[in-house]
């Protein structure tokens, strides 16, 4: 354990915006000790039942970020911050209008914030090791099998990691868990930097009110932000520790 401490910093509002931080896990030692002091007692004990350092590491800065945020947006101390779970596991805090996400792979770790939307934020970690067509033609609806078909081998595994994404930030923002059946809606796949939710089976009207945005963490990794309704702006940040410790 260090001395660190959050610094005073002013609240963060949020307004009709979406925000979005990003955070790449150090290698420093010191550095997560500061975030495993804002876990809760429940969370401390699941970091510690992770076999590898690199996941319990990965699980102390997600939970110690998010509480922090949650912190500046809800003016409440971290620790002081009543984090429940729904259903199928996601994390909200309740008599509260503020609602969040979080995802991670490998070293990054994405955050998103928003007042009343419902929201899901993912990120993937690129790996080149198996063959996309494998879990595309499985899992994902007739119209994107057809679209990611079409592109030269070399490009497949890109365009998979970008629908992948896409979809699995549209099924967080509906908290359903996995379960909800990938095939019954279709993301956008042909442009890097803009999406949409274009086809949702169960209700013919449900696609237009969504709005599916990709975003830039750096080059081995692929991330998409989705929430319902209309927001003002969208905001991006770099979470640095010395900036709020």
């Amino acid at each position: 354990m260090n001395d660190h401490k959050p610094k005073v910093l002013p609240k963060f509002k949020l307004d009709q915006e979406v925000h979005v931080w990003t955070f790449k896990v150090p290698d420093a030692k010191n550095t997560p000790s500061a975030f495993y002091a804002l876990l809760s007692a429940k969370e401390k004990a699941k970091a510690q039942k992770f076999v590898f350092e690199k996941d319990k590491l990965v699980s102390v800065c997600a939970r110690g970020v998010l509480r922090h945020l949650l912190g500046l947006y809800l003016q409440q101390f971290p620790t002081d911050v009543s984090l429940e779970y729904g259903t199928y596991g996601k994390p909200y805090v309740p008599n509260t209008s503020l609602k969040f996400n979080v995802s991670h792979a490998h070293k990054m770790i994405v955050f998103a914030f928003v007042h009343h939307h419902d929201i899901g934020v993912d990120v993937e970690y690129i790996k080149r090791d198996f063959n996309v067509l494998d879990i595309v033609d499985n899992y994902f609806s007739a119209q994107e099998i057809k679209a990611i078909h079409r592109y030269p081998k070399a490009l497949q595994t890109d365009i998979f990691y970008r629908g992948w994404t896409r979809k699995e930030a549209f099924i967080k923002a509906k908290a359903t868990g996995l379960s909800f059946p990938l095939d019954q809606f279709s993301v956008s796949l042909d442009s890097e930097t803009s999406a949409k939710v274009y086809e949702t089976q169960w209700d013919a009207t449900e696609a237009k009110d969504w709005q599916l945005i990709p975003f830039e963490t750096s080059n081995a990794y692929k991330a998409a932000l989705a929430f319902k309704g209309n927001v003002d702006k969208v905001s991006y940040f770099d979470f640095n520790f010395n900036d709020h410790f």
